[in-house]
């Protein structure tokens, strides 16, 4: 009679412990930290990623000549340039670029309209 107990205990020691080693292993790889906190960068949003999310979030909105539009981003400074067709146009690239995290300004002095007047 022992001998039919021990085989099942053994089962269940066994398999109570690779449950607690893969609820260990789920455990150990959630930091609960963001992806932008563990970056080694003094900034909390990577450039090339702020660069990307401008030029893709023109590229998205109708009102704007998004493939018109160049983006360089610097130390969280989103500068525009190019030509668009008009103020309107300026002044929405400047607002899409503002709206994304970790833009802290935006320079659009680099934007002019089709008849070649810059705004600001």
């Amino acid at each position: 009679m022992m001998l039919n107990k021990y085989p099942r205990t053994a089962l269940a020691a066994a398999l109570s412990a690779a449950l607690l080693f893969i609820a260990g292993g789920a455990l150990a790889q959630d930091t609960g930290t963001e992806p932008e906190e563990q970056m080694d960068s003094e900034q909390p949003v990577d450039d090339t990623w702020i660069t990307t999310k401008v030029k893709s979030s023109l590229l998205a909105d109708t009102d704007v000549a998004g493939l018109e539009i160049d983006v360089e981003t610097v130390n969280g400074v989103v500068t525009l340039s190019g030509s668009v067709d008009d103020e309107a146009q300026i002044e929405e690239a400047r607002r899409i670029a503002a709206d994304i995290d970790g833009v802290a300004e935006v320079d659009a002095s680099g934007l002019t309209t089709v008849s070649g007047t810059s705004d600001d």
